[in-house]
């Protein structure tokens, strides 16, 4: 119990930001191209509590966490309120999408080097108030938003990495594609009980560790 409350008050802030600021970049991309619908609804926001799905953004990860500390291993995965987006709207909808999609795992990119330099911090300074938990807190974030980033880029509908496919097929072949957005879902749960997405994430995500503490010098 004291491991998973520990684990909790670690993992809590960069799970919540992790989720919700990646679905405001997605508001503030799309507003930025044309399409105003998630500022109209107040959605670009930096405020996590306009982005909080209890399931999603709480009971989810919190059940991974509790399993994790159980049982050891298994990907953060969670989900936020989504941003409305009406892609219709953009000035060029099907390239347009390309960047809206792309922010989210961007905005996870930006926050890991954050994280990644308050893990420096911490590592530099053990001995100070809040090293030991500056570190811990720091290297939480960077799996965190690693681990989301590349679920994100998986090429799968609805996800953002299948509405970048979109974006880049031919028109006829990206209508085909998206059609499998209906389905997305429920092949994603899939593949995270039967454990393939562990499979196929556990190499993405060493090697892109690996790249990132060899540019940020962890």
């Amino acid at each position: 119990m004291d491991n998973l409350i520990q684990a909790l008050a670690i993992y809590a802030l960069p799970v919540v930001f992790a989720i919700t600021l990646h679905e405001a970049a997605h508001g503030y991309v799309a507003r930025h191209f044309g399409d105003p619908t998630a500022w109209q609804m107040g959605r670009i926001s930096l405020n996590p509590l306009r982005h909080i799905d209890p399931v999603g953004t709480i009971l989810v990860p919190g059940l991974i966490l509790l399993m994790s500390s159980m049982l050891g291993g298994g990907f953060l995965f969670g989900w936020a309120k989504p941003v409305p987006v009406d892609f219709s709207r953009l000035r060029h909808p099907k390239r347009d999408m390309l960047w809206v999609a792309a922010a989210g795992p961007a905005a996870n990119l930006a926050m890991l080097v954050g994280w990644a330099l308050l893990y420096k911090y911490g590592a530099s300074h053990p001995a100070g108030l809040y090293g030991a938990a500056s570190q811990a807190m720091g290297q939480a974030g960077i799996l965190i938003n690693a681990s989301l980033m590349l679920l994100n880029l998986l090429p799968l509908p609805p996800l953002d990495g299948g509405r970048i496919m979109v974006s880049l097929l031919p028109h006829r072949l990206a209508w085909r594609f998206a059609q499998i957005e209906r389905y997305g879902f429920v092949i994603l749960l899939g593949l995270m009980f039967t454990g393939l997405l562990g499979a196929i994430l556990s190499p993405l995500m060493q090697a892109f560790l690996a790249l990132i503490q060899s540019l940020l010098n962890l």
